[in-house]
């Protein structure tokens, strides 16, 4: 049997999931890849099923967004884990801000309900096939996404401060 290392997780998801690994990149030794959103179900079972693998840990599951990508401006990233073979793997998937969908983990990792309720709450994706896909933090008449970047900072109207204290 291959180490159980990066290399060979990768070569594994390779073989399986070819024409859906978008990038893949390592940074600070952690495998990194984009998938295709159609395949995250796919490749998380794979991946909690496989014989050696056993990434059966879901570690975090959050949602991006980065406005100026466009067409793929709204993602999630999760990281799994193996602890028989401590390995990990960040995997993400993109969206447009239009069309925020993606299926839902919750049949692979129970865990991932309230994750997926909170990165719904907060960045409006949609998670197909949740089991009560609702907001769990903010109030249920809330009509818009907190964590989205589509508002300032701050008020840019304000005259009680001096931006030369902050380099501005």
């Amino acid at each position: 049997m291959s180490e159980i290392n990066n290399a060979y997780l990768l070569k594994e998801l390779q073989e399986q999931f070819a024409a859906d690994i978008l990038s893949v990149e390592e940074p600070y030794g952690m495998l990194t890849i984009e998938l295709s959103k159609n395949q995250i179900v796919s490749c998380l079972t794979y991946l909690y099923e496989h014989p050696q693998l056993k990434m059966q840990f879901l570690t975090d599951l959050c949602g991006v967004h980065y406005p100026d990508q466009k067409g793929r401006e709204l993602g999630v990233v999760y990281h799994l884990h193996s602890f028989i073979n401590n390995l990990r793997i960040r995997i993400k998937c993109f969206m447009s801000a239009e069309n925020p969908e993606i299926d839902s983990i919750t049949p692979v990792f129970a865990a991932a309900n309230w994750q997926e309720r909170e990165t719904f709450d907060f960045y409006g994706i949609h998670f197909s096939g949740h089991p009560n896909l609702k907001r769990i933090l903010n109030v249920d008449e809330m009509d818009y996404f907190p964590m989205r970047k589509e508002y300032p900072l701050e008020d840019q109207t304000r005259t009680d401060k001096d931006d030369t204290y902050f380099g501005r």
